[in-house]
């Protein structure tokens, strides 16, 4: 069996997967990681692993490696700032374009839940309104009907994404709940209109580890919204309550859109067309979602409880990425 590449080692995902894969089979494992120096666990002296030193903008030096490539999984990506288009658009196409259609069998495709409406379709907004982040990756996901290996590209959607551990990054929602959880006597209180998914960094690898290892057989691109059932925005308070406080509060004072603009305005708070749009739309759900539970596999955090007893903890707001 041939090489998996993977872009993105070095973020929260990237060593989940990396941990999970190592655990599944003796395939080669190539890291392609502009910043080695991140990654949190000892690769040196790994047999399975190789690390490819350099940048999705330097993919000619490694043109010979990616025609080898059996499976590639690409998770890097570009949060924001000038170069968000050339990565999470062009580079990541030409990587696609750039393996061979005689030895390549999938290629796994990070995208975000953000873009998609909730019957899975591609949301306009998501073009029109998004951020550079969400509108470039909305735009890649739009454009991959035209790769030359679109039959072979599964694609991979996360909902909200928690993890992270002393020899993981954290990711950025999770390293935001010990802040978070500090005004929960506050936030106990409102009653909010909104409803969402979550999925741990470590239940996303089971999945595309699973999915790398036992390509689906009909042709793609396929698409996978990952994350557990949804939950309301007072669901969510009343496990945080439950959790910390023993219990939910009992009275609640509804936070209605009108009053959340007005805090808005009254705090002079910064909101760009799609912080606009989100506070519309509201219930970012999907009719279909898929966990490790899908495929037969164990789930390693079914519950938000679970998370919020890990990580709401303060040395997570200060961990390193």
């Amino acid at each position: 069996m041939g090489p998996i590449l993977i872009t993105g080692a070095s973020g929260c995902v990237g060593h989940y997967l990396v941990d999970r894969l190592l655990q599944l089979t003796d395939r080669p494992l190539w890291l392609l990681v502009r910043s080695p120096e991140k990654l949190q666990f000892d690769w040196q002296n790994h047999p399975q692993i190789e690390v490819l030193a350099g940048d999705l903008r330097e993919l000619d030096r490694f043109a010979d490696r990616l025609k080898q490539v059996q499976t590639a999984i690409l998770a890097a990506t570009c949060w924001g700032g000038p170069e968000t288009f050339a990565v999470n658009v062009g580079q990541n196409q030409a990587l696609m374009d750039g393996l061979d259609p005689d030895r390549c069998d999938q290629i796994l495709y990070f995208s975000t839940a953000s873009v998609l409406g909730r019957n899975g379709h591609l949301l306009s907004e998501a073009l029109q309104l998004g951020t550079d982040y969400i509108r470039s990756k909305a735009e890649c996901t739009q454009q991959l009907t035209d790769r030359p290996l679109a039959d072979r590209i599964t694609a991979i959607y996360p909902t909200i994404v928690l993890g992270g551990d002393r020899d993981k990054p954290y990711s950025e929602p999770t390293k935001g709940l010990p802040e978070a959880l500090r005004y929960i006597s506050l936030i106990r209180r409102l009653k909010v209109d909104g409803s969402f998914h979550f999925v741990h960094a470590a239940d996303i690898a089971r999945v595309v580890a699973h999915l790398a290892l036992n390509p689906p057989s009909e042709p793609g691109p396929r698409h996978f919204v990952l994350g557990q059932p949804a939950l309301t925005a007072n669901e969510l308070v009343d496990i945080a309550s439950t959790v910390l406080k023993g219990r939910p509060a009992r009275l609640k004072i509804p936070l209605s859109v009108g009053l959340a603009d007005r805090l808005i305005d009254w705090f002079n708070i910064q909101m760009g067309p799609w912080d606009r749009f989100c506070m519309a739309y509201r219930h970012f759900t999907y009719d279909q979602v898929w966990s490790p539970a899908s495929f037969g596999l164990e789930t390693a955090y079914p519950t938000l409880a679970d998370i919020l007893r890990q990580y709401g903890r303060p040395e997570v707001s200060g961990a390193k990425r």
